[in-house]
C-alpha cells in the first residue's frame, strides 16, 4: 500500500446525488436492498462483481465456519469492555476485533500469504510446487518457525471445520492450486516436522476462498466480518448476564505476583 501523495482522487465503490444511491454500478434501492443476500453484497462490495453461485456458499461456509470461537482473548476483551463501560457497543466491539492478530482469527491472512509464497516460490524456481513445499517446509523447521494454517492444539489429529471446507470445496467445484497448495503442506509436515500438523480453519478459510476467486489483499476482510456476528452475541448476552467482571476477577486471582516486594511487605516478612 502506498502512503504519502496520492495522485489519484477516485474511488469505484459507491457514490450518490439528490434522487439516487449507486453503489457498484448498481441503485442502491431498485437493484440491492429487498434483492440481494448480505453474503452476496459483501462479495459485490469488495470485488466490484457479483459471486456466482459457488462463490457465494463457499463465502457463506467460511463466515459460518469461523464466526464463533468461545472465550478467546478477544472475545474477553469485548465483554471486559462492555462490563466497564455498557453503553459503549462499538468500544468493546472494536476492542474484540482489535484483538484479532497473527495467532487469532488474523491468521488466516498469514496462511494466505504463505500458500502465495510456495507457489510463488515454485514459479520462480521453474519447478513443482510439491517441490517448493517441501524446500519451505525444511526451511521453516531450521528457523524454528510455525507452519501457517497447519496445527492445532486442541484437534491435533484434524481440524472437523478445515475439513469440511475443504470437502465443501471439492463438492462445489472449487477446489484449485491453493486448496492443492495445502494439501500437499498437509501431506508433507509431519514427517518434516516431526509432530502433528493437521490442517487448521485458518489454512483452510484462505485456501477454498482464494481458489473461489477472493482477493488475496482481502483474505482478513474474512474473518473480520465473520467474528464481527459472533462478537455481536457474546456483547448482547454480556448486556443480559455479564460476566466480564468476573473474568477479571478470575484473572487477577490466577495470577502470581513476583515483582519487587514492597518496603512494608519486605518489613513484615522480616
Amino acid at each position: 500500500m502506498r502512503i504519502g501523495k496520492q495522485d489519484q482522487s477516485f474511488t469505484a465503490i459507491a457514490t450518490s446525488d439528490a434522487e439516487s444511491i449507486t453503489v457498484r454500478g448498481l441503485d442502491l434501492c431498485d437493484d440491492l436492498i429487498g434483492r440481494i443476500g448480505f453474503t452476496d453484497y459483501f462479495w459485490l462490495l469488495v470485488t466490484g462483481d457479483a459471486p456466482s453461485e459457488a462463490q457465494r456458499r463457499m463465502m457463506d461456509a467460511c463466515l459460518v465456519a469461523i464466526a464463533e470461537h468461545g472465550l478467546v482473548p478477544s472475545v474477553q476483551a469485548a465483554r471486559m469492555t462492555l462490563a466497564a463501560g455498557p453503553d459503549a457497543w462499538q468500544g468493546a466491539m472494536s476492542a474484540g476485533l482489535l484483538g484479532m492478530g497473527s495467532v487469532v482469527a488474523g491468521s488466516s491472512e498469514v496462511a494466505a500469504q504463505y500458500l502465495q509464497e510456495v507457489l510463488d516460490k515454485a514459479e520462480a524456481d521453474g519447478t513443482d510446487v510439491e517441490t517448493a513445499a517441501v524446500e519451505s517446509l525444511k526451511g521453516l523447521k531450521a528457523a524454528k518457525k510455525k507452519v501457517p494454517g497447519l496445527g492445532h492444539p486442541q484437534h491435533n489429529t484434524g481440524d472437523p471445520r478445515a475439513n469440511r471446507l475443504i470437502e465443501l470445496a471439492d463438492e462445489w467445484g472449487v477446489t484449485g492450486r491453493y486448496v492443492e497448495t495445502l494439501r500437499i503442506l498437509g501431506r508433507h509436515a509431519p514427517e518434516i516436522t516431526g509432530r502433528p500438523l493437521p490442517i487448521n480453519v485458518s489454512g483452510a478459510i484462505p485456501a477454498v476462498i482464494l481458489d473461489a476467486g477472493w482477493p488475496l489483499e482481502a483474505i482478513k476482510a474474512v474473518p473480520l466480518l465473520a467474528r464481527t456476528a459472533g462478537l455481536s452475541a457474546h456483547l448482547y448476552e454480556e448486556s443480559l448476564r455479564s460476566i466480564g467482571f468476573i473474568m477479571s476477577n478470575h484473572a487477577d486471582q490466577a495470577i502470581s505476583y513476583d515483582g519487587v516486594a514492597s518496603p512494608k511487605s519486605r518489613a513484615e516478612k522480616g
